[in-house]
């Protein structure tokens, strides 16, 4: 049956003839490891193919739906993250495999006549490959692909003439944007795909029509493609898939806190700086050579001198007819990829040793990973993945800090972000601010007077510290468990989500809050649910709460916080500096982790 059903097809198709071509075809000098790398290529092109249009299926190319899509790949859709895994591993192993194939073929001489256009046909699928990778570098529509490939086109602009026309038309416009995006995507789904196609059937038919070119001289007799080189070439396809494997589940064997599969950045956020931008692996050596050319001299490190290395590439055929040509051109080639390996390695030692740029990188995961948990535990809004992180006191609150408050305050001894000013500390550290940890410090003789409290301000002299340095300093060991049950009573106004359990276990102790303040003298210069007009500190009612602590930072020269002898802090809701939103973001990461709906603790800031 099945016999007489090959037999049906052939006399239609003429198939036997066909594969009785490419499985006997001629090998000069018999098989060898060195003529896989063709059939590797082929094969992880299939891949991606295959893997492109299961991709494909579930991703929805626009501004508001690509990371989403993406990350419901990823995280939701089973076995997504292994598809998506194979597409991006695979092609970065396209990039090295192709890069051997060309070795390949200039130390054998294969680029030589009669075969000069099978070998023009090879680099330009070479560039259209590398076309692939940075088209599809920005369809997750994450920080590192949009700012990444922002900086690639934004070198479109430099060509003479025509740049910025050129890079209007493949922007979609003067900015990026949803228009860039569905470009990139139809030239990554579609245009490239289909000239790569059609290039690689015109280099498998002259390949066929000239045939393998060997090194000479040949160790061994001509044999056929089938068995020996065709199972060479089925063990080195095992072998680049068992690489693109190994680089999916590489996280979890090695028990690393990424996932496996391939990388998905926090969605793009224009607005955001993103310094952590950088470029694949393969084209490092590109950014670190543009380095060389700054200001207008970047034309020649963008464009004319890439051109001249690529036009001599393209000449060797003709270079290699000389009697010194072939050694020229292995000479060439050998140089280029020389100093394209030592400027890698110099763009990766010199991100290693740039403090900046690991900060950088470090802010980046954590929120990659923060806006994967919100959106597991929250969903995501019509608005987009991008308002979770936006509207995130986890993520904007350290940003605020920095930004605003760090010139003065500290954060557990650092900005907020995990960095150390410049500035010296000149008020106080506000991390656990309104808690009983805080409070023990602020109202403890040896520490209300140092950087941590009041020691940088002109309060350093005032009342309290004198109260606090003089008075409680004498307290009876009675006083002091008063003094104690007071800041349990006085924490509890914030109402902080962190102590929860402990206010509502000291319930009885919280309700003696107004009787405690006073027999302590705390009310002869503050209010507590009391109104007093001779009060000449801040209102202690509701002390680190949410309410309080927006209204505080919204203006603390109002009456109910220091009037006019508040020092220095900014009324940033007053004036404008901060928003209403801003203020809430910024008071809800101080007042600590009730916003943490996933694994990550407010500790990480």
């Amino acid at each position: 049956m099945v016999s007489r059903f090959i037999d049906w097809v052939d006399t239609r198709t003429g198939c036997r003839k066909l594969v009785h071509s490419a499985l006997f075809e001629n090998v000069p000098g018999g098989a060898r490891w060195r003529y896989v790398w063709g059939s590797t290529l082929t094969f992880a092109l299939v891949v991606q193919f295959i893997t492109g249009i299961f991709l494909w299926m579930a991703y929805s190319p626009s501004s508001q739906t690509a990371w989403e899509s993406v990350y419901f790949i990823q995280d939701q859709m089973t076995g997504g993250w292994l598809l998506r895994g194979l597409h991006h591993f695979t092609a970065q192993a396209m990039t090295v495999l192709l890069l051997l194939h060309l070795m390949q073929v200039v130390i054998d001489g294969a680029y030589k006549a009669p075969r000069e256009v099978n070998f023009w046909f090879g680099l330009i699928l070479l560039q259209l490959v590398l076309a692939l990778s940075l088209t599809g570098y920005l369809l997750p529509w994450d920080q590192k692909g949009f700012w990444a490939t922002k900086v690639a086109t934004n070198l479109i602009a430099v060509v003479p003439a025509i740049g910025p026309a050129l890079q209007k038309i493949i922007l979609g416009g003067t900015d990026y944007g949803h228009h860039t995006l569905t470009r990139f995507f139809a030239l990554h789904a579609g245009v490239l795909p289909g000239a790569i196609i059609a290039l690689l059937t015109g280099h498998i038919y002259l390949f066929r029509k000239h045939g393998l070119k060997a090194k000479e001289p040949l160790r061994r007799p001509d044999a056929a493609f089938w068995p020996d080189q065709v199972l060479k070439d089925s063990v080195a396809c095992l072998a680049v898939l068992a690489t693109v494997l190994f680089l999916i589940i590489r996280p979890r064997l090695f028990g690393s806190h990424e996932s496996a599969g391939a990388e998905l950045g926090g969605p793009a956020d224009p607005s955001e700086p993103y310094p952590a931008a950088r470029p694949e692996w393969y084209f490092l050596f590109l950014f670190q050579f543009l380095k060389l050319f700054p200001g207008r001299t970047e034309i020649w490190g963008a464009i004319i001198i890439p051109a001249l290395v690529m036009g001599i590439i393209f000449i060797m055929p003709f270079l290699g007819r000389w009697r010194l040509g072939h050694r020229f051109n292995l000479g060439f080639l050998g140089c280029l990829l020389f100093g394209s390996a030592l400027l890698t390695w110099q763009a990766v030692r010199q991100d290693q040793l740039d403090p900046k740029y690991q900060a950088a990188v470090r802010s980046a995961k954590f929120e990659a990973e923060r806006v994967r948990i919100l959106a597991s535990a929250q969903g995501i809004s019509p608005n987009g993945a991008v308002a979770l992180l936006r509207d995130d006191p986890l993520t904007q609150g350290p940003k605020l800090f920095a930004q605003r408050c760090a010139s003065c305050h500290r954060y557990g001894g650092h900005d907020g972000l995990g960095e150390h000013p410049a500035d010296a500390q000149s008020s106080s550290d506000l991390k656990s601010f309104a808690s009983r940890e805080w409070l023990s410090g602020l109202l403890d003789p040896e520490r209300v007077a140092t950087s941590n409290y009041f020691g940088g301000t002109k309060f350093h002299n005032g009342k309290m510290v004198k109260f606090v340095k003089k008075d409680v300093a004498a307290f009876t060991p009675e006083k002091k468990q008063s003094l104690k049950k007071a800041i349990i009573a006085l924490s509890a106004e914030a109402q902080l989500k962190g102590q929860a359990s402990l206010d509502q276990h000291d319930t009885a102790i919280i309700q003696q809050g107004p009787a405690l303040l006073t027999d302590l003298r705390c009310t002869d210069c503050h209010q507590f649910h009391k109104k007093d007009e001779d009060a000449t500190g801040p209102d202690l009612t509701g002390y680190g709460s949410r309410q309080w602590l927006m209204r505080f930072i919204t203006n603390p020269a109002h009456p109910d916080f220091y009037g006019e002898r508040n020092d220095r802090m900014p009324a940033f809701g007053a004036s404008g500096t901060l928003t209403e939103k801003e203020i809430g973001l910024l008071a809800d990461w101080l007042r600590g982790p009730w916003f943490e709906p996933g694994s990550i603790a407010a500790t990480e800031h």
